[in-house]
């Protein structure tokens, strides 16, 4: 499986953007799918999540900003993400999981918020 994330870029504080991930076969056959970042420096975390249950599920800073969404059809997932901040400046990863727990991983995208 291989996975295309995209969307990254230079954006002011407050303004939008969306990243996508597409992947290379169906995403409903996966388990679950996430959105991870991992800043200069720190620990890659998790941001954004679609559960093996269906549930969104989202890290407390990003609550009420983010969106994951996924369009079955396109078999993409994405990352709608708004009132952008400075300390989300970060690699931007999109991960799925198969239903035997294997992960496949994007290669990463770069949003820099920065006035």
């Amino acid at each position: 499986v291989q996975l295309q994330a995209s969307g990254g870029g230079l954006v002011q504080p407050g303004g939008s953007l969306r990243l996508s991930c597409a992947a290379s076969r169906s995403i409903s056959s996966f388990r679950s799918m996430n959105w991870y970042r991992q800043a200069p420096g720190k620990q890659r975390e998790l941001v954004a999540a679609f559960t093996s249950g269906g549930r969104m599920n989202y890290q407390d800073s990003v609550k009420g900003r983010f969106t994951i969404s996924r369009d079955n059809a396109k078999n993409t997932v994405y990352l709608q993400m708004n009132s952008l901040k400075p300390e989300d400046t970060a690699v931007y990863y999109c991960k799925l999981t198969t239903w035997s727990f294997d992960d496949y991983w994007g290669q990463g995208t770069l949003v820099t918020v920065s006035s």
